[in-house]
């Protein structure tokens, strides 16, 4: 679709919604909504939460959706196969791409099926981790069951399907794990226990199918956590990241294989850790990745020489139906 289109049609822009995630997912959304004003762009903001049963009558008054949904019900498919359904293009990628981005333990699965490096892990089920999280013997039994399968503290919890690091957490020993287990038997979902890597975060976006700088995240806390992300005014950004051009070559192959090997379509941000060892390792996939004032997207785009503005026609601009399957062929061998 060519920009002049763009001011012809009207675009409605999800944000809010329902998810851990909505206060972010509201920031992202009212920047996106100003970008699109000042471009001339008829676009309304669609908040899923305010418009409940409402939503789906709304969305077809619109010619394309910009979804800037956080987190469940945004960037787990479901949004997406109602809009598949409906026949309205939308941002980022489909129905089957999202839903195996948002759950961490299968994306590790399709990274490891391709030969893609990613720290190791142990899965709990939801029951385990209610009853670990309140019985000493069964906590144990865990412990034991996850060093048998290779895996030794520390480790990080991580919730299946949810962003922004929530419910991430370090865990040292089993006190620690038993701590952590209680606070996440409230996200009601699969913890993904991973081993914990010591080395240089990086996270690289990918627009249009181009992968932008990568960028160097340094901060004081244990690790680039929620109030690192949003609410610090001491996290550091590099971008460029400072990577010799080899390493920075060898990252944005990585992180581009990663995204299509996952399926993934039009924009997103793959984060990665290198180790002390100096080898690049995949952590997750984000397919909505956030639009604030602290976002990493727009970061690395402006050190690409691409303005905000241009950023949010460029993803607009790649709104389609994508009904065919997962294309992992896509991916470098």
């Amino acid at each position: 679709m060519e920009q002049m289109d763009l001011k012809k049609i009207r675009v409605g822009v999800l944000l809010g919604g329902r998810s851990r995630e909505r206060e972010v997912s509201l920031k992202s959304g009212a920047a996106v909504l100003t970008s699109l004003h000042r471009q001339g762009i008829d676009a309304t903001g669609l908040d899923p939460q305010v418009l409940g049963n409402q939503l789906l009558s709304q969305l077809t008054q619109f010619d394309r959706i910009f979804i800037a949904l956080h987190g469940r019900e945004g960037e787990d498919g479901i949004i997406q196969g109602a809009l598949e359904y409906l026949g309205i293009p939308y941002t980022g990628s489909g129905v089957q791409a999202s839903a195996c981005a948002m759950d961490k333990s299968i994306t590790k699965r399709m990274w490891r099926s391709v030969g893609l490096s990613t720290p190791a892990s142990y899965l709990l089920d939801t029951q385990e981790v209610r009853i670990a999280a309140n019985q000493s013997d069964a906590l144990q039994a865990l412990i034991a069951s996850s060093q048998a399968a290779g895996l030794s503290f520390p480790w990080i919890t991580k919730p299946v399907g949810e962003g922004s690091s929530l419910g991430m957490m370090k865990v040292n020993d089993a006190a620690d794990l038993f701590n952590a287990l209680q606070q996440l038997e409230n996200f009601s979902q699969p913890v993904l226990l991973e081993k914990w890597i010591v080395g240089d975060e990086y996270t690289v976006a990918i627009v249009d199918d181009k992968v932008l700088p990568s960028i160097n995240i340094k901060t004081k806390r244990q690790f680039y956590d929620y109030v690192a992300k949003y609410q610090s005014d001491d996290t550091q950004f590099v971008c460029p990241s400072g990577l010799p051009e080899e390493q920075e070559s060898l990252i944005s192959k990585l992180a581009w294989r990663a995204f299509h090997a996952i399926g993934c379509h039009g924009w997103g941000r793959v984060d990665i850790i290198r180790d002390q060892q100096g080898e690049f390792n995949l952590i997750e996939v984000n397919t909505v990745p956030g639009l604030t004032d602290h976002s990493l997207v727009p970061k690395a785009a402006k050190a690409a020489g691409i303005a905000f503005d241009e950023l949010v026609l460029m993803i607009l601009q790649q709104a389609s139906l994508k009904s065919t399957p997962l294309a992992v062929t896509k991916v470098l061998k």
